[in-house]
């Protein structure tokens, strides 16, 4: 690492020598030019052009050696006849002048353009850091913070590639995001699995879950490092993703060139990695609360269902039964005896206001679970919904085939909430249904033309708890209700797991 860096150092400073060389060579012609015209004296200040130049490019040492070969010129051309040995006093303490000057010149340019530099650099660190946090605070999905993070480190750091991996159970990496500044080569793609073997900063870090720096890659050995060699990596820094106190991944970022990475990078990396952690952690902990929700969904899906299920097979059964057995009493009322007539009027408002509590037993069964649902799917039971309502329902099902279970009641109960409400608070007088489903989501719109003026905070327990089942599968749902111009809800319920409700 030394080594590379003295090197680095070496060559910087050839390539400043030889450029400031250059520029006093320049300001040495001009001066010969103008000499006929103007004191080259008066003119000795143009080297503290050069000298400027040099100090905010290359450095204070530069501009130091800058300002004394410009006094070596201007003494070997300009001070004739008296030579070195002979200048005359005036211009002994002009020149001495000048160096002290140029010395001085160069120490503060040198300083303010570091000045610049840090300065810029925090500026850009501080601005890549703001947009990260705000996708963190938005909880953006995972993966976009991923790719952001991966990104700005790149960008930030001077990288030429930068990748995150997670480690897996199985001893292996895989890739999340990946970076690349040119076209070509670059990191393994997305998803990708590397074997943590030999010596690579990915196995260093989880060994150590401390940030890594190889500065060749030469002689290392295992499928990262070949990796690395066949891209024409030539140094690398890794830092550990730390995440409830555990290594979840890392994040490495590498450069082709011979230059190496500030020393101070892995710390700067590190106000990075502690944002994907707090992505991480709301990401897992949104999915938990995802699947905790899930749950108790389900849970009560079941237990209406077995409710439903025992009112069928057990009250309703027995009403029957009792229904039955109840005409067959009246049927056999002899009709031509005399005081009998009250009994069997008695017994047949008996029997009506048994259907009645029969039919009403069986709305109450089909409100807590519709067996039609189990049956038959979404697409009959929405039927039922329709032919059932006080108000007129133009339905509109587009649905082929049997969809999750759990997906078929929460659009069931979505379209009931809605009948029910359009009948009891919107005055309407016509709905439309409209169900649509293709490989991914099922979209259900429900309108009414009533008075409108719903909302999810005023709208009681009804709408509040059908937006809990809809997020709990990881949906969303939608409600548009201006006074006197309707209400329109909308649910969109998706078919396979997405990203944050499967995160892991």
């Amino acid at each position: 690492m030394a080594h590379r860096r003295a090197e680095a150092l070496s060559r910087r400073r050839l390539y400043g020598l030889i450029a400031g060389t250059a520029m006093v060579a320049a300001v040495t012609g001009l001066l010969d030019v103008l000499e006929p015209y103007v004191l080259p004296l008066h003119l000795l200040a143009l080297y503290l052009l050069v000298v400027l130049v040099v100090a905010m490019v290359w450095g204070t040492v530069l501009a130091v050696v800058t300002s004394v070969l410009s006094v070596v010129a201007y003494l070997y051309l300009f001070a004739r006849p008296q030579g070195f040995e002979n200048a005359d006093s005036q211009t002994a303490v002009a020149l001495a002048a000048f160096l002290v000057t140029a010395v001085v010149v160069g120490r503060l340019a040198a300083r303010l353009r570091h000045a610049a530099l840090v300065s810029a650099q925090l500026s850009r660190e501080q601005s890549a850091l703001r947009r990260i946090a705000t996708l963190v605070a938005r909880s953006a999905q995972p993966s976009r913070v991923y790719e952001a993070v991966t990104r700005e480190v790149g960008l930030l750091y001077g990288a030429d590639l930068a990748c995150m991996e997670r480690y897996e159970a199985d001893g292996s990496v895989r890739s999340v995001a990946t970076w690349s500044r040119r076209s070509g080569p670059g990191p393994p793609s997305v998803g990708a699995r590397l074997a943590l073997d030999g010596l690579d900063v990915a196995h260093e870090v989880r060994r150590t879950c401390d940030p890594v720096r190889v500065e060749d890659f030469r002689y290392a050995t295992g499928s990262i490092a070949r990796e690395a060699r066949a891209l024409g990596i030539r140094s690398s820094v890794a830092c550990p993703i730390l995440v409830a106190g555990r290594v979840w991944g890392v994040i490495v970022t590498a450069k082709k060139s011979d230059d190496p990475f500030p020393a101070n990078t892995e710390a700067q990396i590190a106000a990075f990695t502690d944002l994907v952690a707090i992505a991480i952690e709301n990401a897992e902990a949104n999915a938990e609360l995802a699947a905790s929700r899930a749950r108790i969904v389900t849970a009560a899906d079941g237990a209406r269902r077995r409710i439903e299920h025992d009112l069928h097979d057990g009250v309703q059964q027995r009403l029957v039964t009792l229904l039955i057995r109840l005409n067959n009493a009246e049927t056999t009322v002899p009709s031509d005896l005399d005081g009998l007539d009250d009994l069997r009027t008695e017994l047949h408002d008996v029997a009506g206001g048994l259907r009645d509590a029969f039919d009403e037993l069986r709305e109450v069964a089909r409100g807590i679970h519709p067996a039609i649902l189990a049956q038959g799917g979404l697409a009959p039971a929405l039927k039922g919904l329709a032919r059932r309502s006080a108000i007129p329902v133009e339905l509109d099902v587009h649905v082929e085939e049997r969809l999750p279970e759990p997906v078929e009641v929460s659009a069931y109960y979505v379209v009931s909430e809605a009948l029910t409400n359009a009948v009891k608070h919107a005055q309407a007088t016509l709905v439309t249904v409209r169900v649509e489903a293709d490989s991914k989501l099922l979209r259900v719109h429900v309108h009414d033309d009533g008075v409108g003026g719903a909302d999810f905070a005023a709208g009681g327990t009804g709408l509040v708890g059908l937006k809990d089942r809809v997020e709990a599968l990881d949906g969303t749902m939608f409600l548009e209700s201006p006074r006197g111009a309707g209400t329109t809800l909308i649910a969109e319920l998706p078919l396979v797991p997405t990203e944050r409700a499967g995160h892991d």
